[in-house]
């Protein structure tokens, strides 16, 4: 039996949709024997995962060529050059060049990624095992949150254009993706790398425009210091872009914030939501949370707890605070790493809680529901949807009726 390549991947979205990326481009170097760790960077843990991923493949796998890339492989890539279960590393710029994956190749193919001024697009014909389908409209950060290490494995901002970006999306619909996610490092700073450049409002507007056949569009994380006039008022009224929006917000107490080196305030978080809910009263709101930021006192925790109630949050993605060696943060007095785990079970305690009172609102209500596989799918607002029914096709949208919930899970009745 001719053995199959397998691609491991970490961390973001943006990750998710280079595997699909890599993983043709490792068919095409014919590396049946082969095994692509995608890591991320964004935590300690992360990279500690990926690593065990990393020696659990080469146990499996013996014979295997292991080749590691992503944003840890790209920050620190003598580290896992140095690891004897790897075969091969290559930077982020590299893993997107089918010619980088040649048997012939070095081992060892990092360039300087803060150098980088270009993203070209890559089109792929779908994400294998998934409904929705992740389209890169953007790389990079120009921004230095003091926490963050991530532009320095990405590099600076830059966009793939427009046209580009709808000739993907138009031939994910026709393979029968029913939702395409835009996705990027920071898809609010869309455009901003060239004067009067389209920002992600008028990005979107003309995706929308130009695929009436698309059902469903959604967004990524969003800077909530940085959404342009033109999502505002224009496409947050669009049905078709969905209600349900992810927030970069990281805590809740104005003292911390300016640490974070972040550009907005707790004023700003809470004022964006209410002005989203004012254009789109169906809006569900998750949330980006650090724990444990250094120097962050009990009243600026509590600051970020009862941001989750201010801002109206439904989903809570916590972290508790990482330091990540070459970021400014690493340098500040560090809390404890249990107070911060600590805090990071109580924040999740709390979102587990609001998630389950939102999807109790739920119950009697129709959805429109994205099937996923199986009898599995999701809302238009993101919430987990078990339907009664197992034999719809992955991709189509059907209309059911909530009937009950476990406070992680909605159950419906298909109706259409």
């Amino acid at each position: 039996m001719t053995a199959e390549p397998e691609i491991i991947t970490f961390g973001c979205r943006l990750n998710s949709f280079e595997s699909e990326v890599i993983k043709g481009h490792v068919r095409q170097a014919g590396l049946g024997d082969a095994v692509v760790v995608n890591t991320c960077a964004v935590t300690a843990e992360a990279e500690r995962q990926a690593r065990q991923a990393i020696r659990r493949a080469r146990r499996q796998r013996p014979a295997a060529r292991i080749i590691v890339t992503g944003c840890a492989a790209q920050i620190d890539p003598g580290r896992y050059a140095a690891m004897p279960e790897v075969d091969g590393v290559l930077g982020n710029t590299e893993k997107l060049s089918a010619a980088s994956f040649a048997p012939e190749v070095a081992p060892l193919q990092v360039t300087d990624i803060m150098t980088v001024r270009q993203t070209a697009a890559h089109l792929v014909e779908g994400l294998e095992g998934r409904a929705r389908a992740f389209l890169q409209v953007q790389q990079g950060c120009d921004h230095r949150c003091s926490f963050c290490i991530i532009p320095f494995g990405r590099g600076p901002n830059r966009g793939v254009v427009p046209d580009q970006v709808i000739e993907q999306a138009r031939r994910l619909v026709a393979n029968g993706y029913g939702e395409i996610v835009l996705t990027g490092v920071d898809i609010t700073s869309y455009g901003a790398e060239k004067p009067a450049g389209l920002p992600l409002g008028g990005l979107v507007r003309r995706l929308l425009d130009a695929l009436p056949e698309l059902p469903r569009l959604r967004l990524t994380s969003l800077d909530p210091a940085a959404l342009d006039d033109a999502l505002m008022q224009d496409c947050l009224a669009d049905p078709r872009l969905m209600p349900h929006f992810h927030l970069s917000l990281q805590s809740g107490d104005d003292l911390v914030l300016k640490r974070m080196k972040r550009r907005h305030s707790r004023a700003d978080a809470v004022r964006l939501c209410t002005d989203i809910r004012r254009r789109r009263p169906e809006a569900v709101f998750g949330a980006d949370l650090i724990a444990g930021f250094p120097g962050e006192s009990a009243e600026a925790f509590a600051a970020t707890a009862a941001l989750i109630e201010d801002c109206g949050l439904t989903y809570l993605h916590v972290f508790p605070y990482s330091a990540r060696p070459g970021t400014a943060a690493a340098r500040m007095p560090q809390l404890p790493t249990a107070l911060c785990k600590q805090r990071a079970a109580a924040l999740r305690e709390l979102g587990e809680a609001v998630l389950a009172g939102y999807l109790r609102d739920c119950l009697g209500s129709h959805q429109q529901v994205l099937v996923e596989e199986g009898a599995r799918g999701r809302s238009e607002a993101y919430a987990a949807v078990t339907l009664d029914r197992s034999d719809l096709a992955p991709g189509s949208i059907v209309e059911a009726k909530v009937t009950g919930t476990d406070g992680k899970v909605l159950f419906a009745k298909a109706v259409s």
